[in-house]
């Protein structure tokens, strides 16, 4: 994914009378957590401007996933990196950016992830779900931080994409493929919408709650999940009715 933000190459070091790297044999010696906090500083700023870059990327992710957009300050993004300020600013522009750039690519990841689980269903219902429901839980498994960045409430101040924005692209390219199932049943395929909005629901809702429960392991829980929507589908009734009364 390219960017318009410049990559920064290093960082200067903050004046000193004496080089970080060659000390000075006269003179006070340095306090010895001061010399070590050097020595990381001095670490840190040798990465390359897409390293930095990326760290910064693995940095935010993690923290907006623990804390929330809101509370995440720059200042804690910059001392988990172990930079100053300023860098974050240089690559991205403030804490907006950077979270704006960690859901983008989130955002493609999953909607990569799912779109191909359900190309390779080749447009049969039930190997659809399968797929679509395990690319899912495959991406919860790998990048479980990444999730829980989706999931939270997106600032109403960004204009960058947000899990209900993902899920109604997922929902639809899974209408097309109901669609199609539906006029070989002579089923209303102008309810096809509806049902990949429900159908799409109710996987993502499943694995936000697997997130952190984990438990069953993710294939048997995209089994019963299979299990209650393609019966669900398969006994379909053309005008359904509720059975109360108002």
């Amino acid at each position: 994914m390219s960017s318009s933000y410049p990559h920064l190459h290093g960082v200067p070091a903050q004046p000193r009378s004496v080089d970080d790297d060659h000390p000075a044999d006269d003179g006070p010696a340095a306090d010895d957590s001061e010399s070590k906090a050097g020595e990381a500083r001095t670490e840190r700023v040798r990465m390359t401007g897409p390293q930095r870059r990326q760290q910064l990327l693995d940095v935010g992710r993690k923290l907006f996933a623990q804390k929330g957009f809101e509370v995440v300050t720059v200042e804690e993004i910059a001392n988990k990196a172990g930079v100053s300020k300023p860098v974050v600013y240089e690559h991205f522009g403030g804490k907006e950016g950077l979270y704006a750039v960690v859901v983008d690519r989130e955002i493609n990841r999953l909607l990569q992830m799912v779109t191909d689980a359900l190309s390779a269903s080749e447009g049969r219902p039930r190997q659809m779900l399968e797929q679509a429901g395990l690319a899912l839980f495959d991406y919860i498994e790998r990048y479980g931080e990444g999730f829980r960045v989706l999931v939270r409430d997106s600032p109403v101040s960004l204009s960058t994409g947000n899990f209900a924005s993902l899920l109604g692209e997922v929902a639809s390219q899974v209408e097309h493929l109901l669609a199609k199932e539906f006029d070989a049943r002579k089923l209303n395929a102008k309810m096809a919408p509806m049902y990949a909005q429900m159908l799409v629901g109710m996987v993502a809702l499943t694995g936000q709650w697997w997130l952190d429960a984990r438990k069953p392991k993710k294939h048997e829980v995209v089994a019963h999940m299979v299990n209650l929507a393609w019966n669900g589908l398969a006994h379909l009734e053309q005008k359904p009715r509720l059975s109360v009364k108002d």
